[in-house]
């Protein structure tokens, strides 16, 4: 038992000094790693009585008093603050003061704040998975190294891939749902209706009523090209993107997009626009997202349904709309000065129980493998259905701007007669534009 606690403190030791940076840290990272496979090793030839690594590796993190910052999206502060609660008490008996802070930082746009500056983001921070390979080749995000092989077996795998860099895993995942999919009241439409976008915005329109998507977003936008099997995707160098959009059947995608856009059953509305039209009665349906699930059954309630996206028509044809996959992953920041600590408190905000409670508060889908068979919804399922036609989002910082642009010419109609042939060969050459770094 000496032996192992031993370890296992060595272990935190090492994470606190790479926190130093440079040399120091590749040497304590190397250290760490090594710690903590000794410990697991020991560990797992241990009786139960003597404890796991993550118990022997608290003992050393929490001896003394220990602050921690975590961030997290305003909408989670609650569960956040419950959570830490729940890990302060389950830590909290090792001699040191636990304090954990936390502050509001959407995923969305973590990496602007953090690469900002390093060194006073949070010790513990969510971001969505396309920033993983930006924040690692910025010294970023600590290489998780205490439990690493429980972390890998205990979430799905692809959401493992999309926490990981050159087979190195840099962070913890989340949640598995960060997509999207077609939210719809099933008093107004079928189960059939809903194959097919064209239907329902006949239907909607008939009754007045709006099918909604934020056309004017890249994020969204990449529905309907990659649904026609063009190319999106980061280049070699992990900056710049590759994108042949304007190859046939782009110019007839775009064209496909600003007739959807005109068609008077459907809106184009921004995110935070969506609940609103919910509210007020516009919406019958609407491309979004897990985090609007509770909005929509809020509305609908037993008349709430989501599926996979649906069809639209391209040069008389029905091709199914494809979409981004996504993760939200936890990261650890390496110039945190208690490292060790930090990990421990990432490692529990995605476990089992947590991840659940995270199902049950904010219905968002759990990475974790059993939370997630154990979980049920409409979006869910819906998320399940469109991961076949999902693929990990990995663009270059050149793709948001250019793609947006083409977005809103395509909801505004093209109002200055543009040929499309044009209008999406001007977004590739900006898509494509290399990256100033």
């Amino acid at each position: 038992m000496k032996k192992q606690l031993s370890l296992a403190m060595a272990g935190v030791m090492a994470l606190s000094l790479a926190a130093c940076g440079g040399s120091s840290a590749s040497s304590a990272a190397t250290s760490t790693a090594e710690a903590a496979s000794s410990t697991a090793e020991s560990t797992a030839e241990s009786t139960a009585a003597e404890g796991d690594v993550l118990d022997q590796a608290a003992a050393a993190a929490f001896a003394q008093d220990v602050t921690l910052t975590m961030w997290g999206a305003e909408e989670d502060q609650d569960l956040l603050r419950e959570i830490s609660d729940k890990f302060i008490e389950k830590y909290g008996n090792y001699g040191g003061k636990i304090t954990i802070n936390l502050g509001t930082q959407s995923e969305s746009t973590a990496k602007d704040t953090v690469l900002t500056d390093p060194t006073a983001a949070a010790d513990v921070y969510a971001f969505a998975d396309d920033q993983l390979n930006e924040l690692v080749k910025a010294g970023a995000l600590q290489e998780v190294q205490l439990n690493a092989d429980d972390i890998k077996s205990r979430n799905t795998p692809a959401s493992v891939d999309a926490a990981t860099v050159d087979g190195k895993i840099y962070a913890y995942p989340l949640t598995a749902d960060n997509g999207y999919f077609m939210f719809y009241d099933k008093s107004f439409f079928t189960e059939d209706d809903v194959k097919s976008l064209d239907t329902m915005m006949e239907k909607a329109a008939a009754a007045g009523k709006k099918v909604s998507m934020d056309v004017a977003n890249g994020w969204y936008l990449y529905s309907f090209y990659a649904g026609a099997g063009l190319n999106l995707s980061l280049a070699d160098d992990g900056v710049n993107t590759v994108c042949n959009w304007n190859e046939a059947p782009g110019a007839d995608v775009t064209q496909a997009v600003i007739d959807i856009c005109k068609n008077p059953g459907f809106i184009a509305l921004k995110d935070e626009e969506f609940t609103g039209k919910l509210k007020d009665g516009t919406l019958v349906a609407g491309v979004n997202g897990t985090w609007r699930a509770n909005d929509a059954a809020e509305v609908w309630g037993d008349n709430y349904a989501a599926c996979k996206l649906p069809t639209y028509t391209l040069n008389g044809e029905q091709v199914q709309m494809a979409s981004f996959s996504g993760y939200k992953l936890i990261g650890v920041n390496p110039h945190s000065a208690n490292v060790g600590a930090a990990m421990l408190l990432a490692d529990f905000v995605t476990n089992e129980e947590n991840e659940g409670l995270r199902f049950k508060e904010r219905a968002q889908g759990p990475s974790n493998i059993n939370a997630l068979a154990a979980a049920s919804s409409p979006a869910l399922t819906a998320v399940v259905a469109q991961s076949e036609y999902a693929n990990l989002q990995r663009v270059g910082g050149n793709f948001w701007a250019s793609a947006e642009t083409l977005g809103s010419i395509c909801v505004n109609g093209n109002p200055d007669g543009k040929d499309t042939q044009t209008l999406v060969d001007d977004a590739v050459a900006g898509i494509t534009a290399p990256v100033t770094q």
